[in-house]
């Protein structure tokens, strides 16, 4: 039976960086990846934004670890090579929507600590995006884009350079707790550790209850995506968001360029009970044309394909609500942590995630 100090399951970018972050001399980290490869589900199948912190309410760990996170996230980007670009964001108020929405967000930003938000007129906005049509927008300049793909390598890099053990391929199957440690069941082999990260994204509620903690349920919430193409890429170069609606988490469907060279537009937002179902009951292409005329009006049927699709890991189905990252110590399984319902912005904050939680397990094992 092998031995370690900690077990993360989940091999996104939260689970690569909370390797990365809890890997020191003296420790052994041990990271189960479900899939052959690393950031395959929720990392990698998002809009690639890395949000300034605007749509969370003050006090929220969702508003804090993407303040915080954005900052360190451009920073390792700029370090790691990774593909990036801090471009800025419009969240634009059409014809028929109230601008107030705009003074709400801009509040709300500032209750977050992002102190560079403006609301802009339309000269402003064609000056920088001459084809959207907008009457008044927040403008965000610290609202930016970044390769998914190419962050998970260079998580995944990092982690391995400071020891961290990496497993792909190697799902966790079940495991028993006692009062100093798990034993976890791999298809490989039974692994003694001293305690468990769970970061298994749309699976972190099976987790949980394979290792005795506390009980909550994950909702797969797809999002699908169509695409621009030819000539009518080149009408947006940063990413364009409507006015979202004043109830609910969904931002709406919006225009976000990508690092290489497309513009997506989406995604959707729909509840379904598959955890691993992306291409089942497709939207037509012809259900994006409106949604992407009301930013881009020039934009017609021919300029659109299907795109790609992913699925948040919501822990609630009602929209209407706010509802937090779960990141804690487990109240029945101490030695468990719970990093869970890391939808929007956990891209942006997954090392801010990754410190946080690099805090908890130092207690935990301490």
């Amino acid at each position: 039976m092998e031995e370690v100090d900690l077990i993360i399951v989940g091999g996104g970018v939260v689970g690569l960086a909370c390797a990365r972050a809890t890997a020191r001399p003296g420790r052994t980290v041990c990271l189960l990846e479900r899939h052959p490869r690393f950031g395959t589900e929720t990392s990698t199948h998002n809009s690639g934004v890395i949000h300034a912190g605007i749509y969370y309410p003050a006090g929220s760990l969702k508003g804090r670890l993407c303040v915080e996170g954005r900052e360190a996230l451009y920073r390792f980007c700029a370090t790691h090579d990774v593909p990036h670009r801090r471009c800025g964001k419009l969240i634009v108020a059409g014809p028929t929507d109230d601008a107030t929405g705009l003074d709400r967000l801009l509040a709300r930003g500032g209750a977050n600590g992002v102190d560079d938000l403006e609301i802009v007129d339309r000269d402003f906005v064609r000056r920088l995006e001459p084809h959207v049509a907008a009457r008044t927008a927040l403008w965000s300049p610290s609202t930016g884009i970044v390769e998914a793909e190419a962050l998970v390598r260079a998580l995944h890099r990092d982690a391995a350079e400071r020891d961290a053990i990496l497993l792909p391929a190697m799902p966790l199957v079940g495991g028993d707790a006692s009062a100093d440690r798990f034993e976890v069941r791999t298809p490989a082999e039974v692994i003694r550790t001293r305690a468990v990260v769970n970061a298994a994204g749309l699976y972190a509620d099976d987790v949980s209850a394979m290792l005795g903690g506390r009980s909550f349920r994950i909702h797969p919430c797809r999002g699908e995506y169509a695409e621009l193409v030819g000539r009518s890429r080149r009408l947006v170069s940063r990413p364009v968001y409507p006015l979202p609606a004043p109830a609910g988490e969904h931002l709406g469907v919006h225009l976000t360029p990508t690092m290489g060279g497309n513009v997506t537009v989406g995604p959707t937002a729909r509840y379904q009970d598959a955890k691993d179902d992306h291409e089942g009951d497709r939207l037509p292409v012809e259900a994006f044309v409106e949604p992407t005329r009301m930013l881009l009006p020039s934009v017609a049927p021919g300029d659109l394909r299907l795109g790609a699709t992913g699925i948040r890991p919501k822990l609630s189905r009602d929209d209407t609500t706010f509802s937090d990252f779960l990141i804690e110590r487990d109240p029945r399984q101490p030695r468990l942590i719970q990093v869970a319902g890391i939808d929007s912005p956990g891209l942006t904050a997954c090392l801010s995630i990754a410190r946080l939680v690099s805090e908890i397990v130092d207690d935990v094992l301490s």
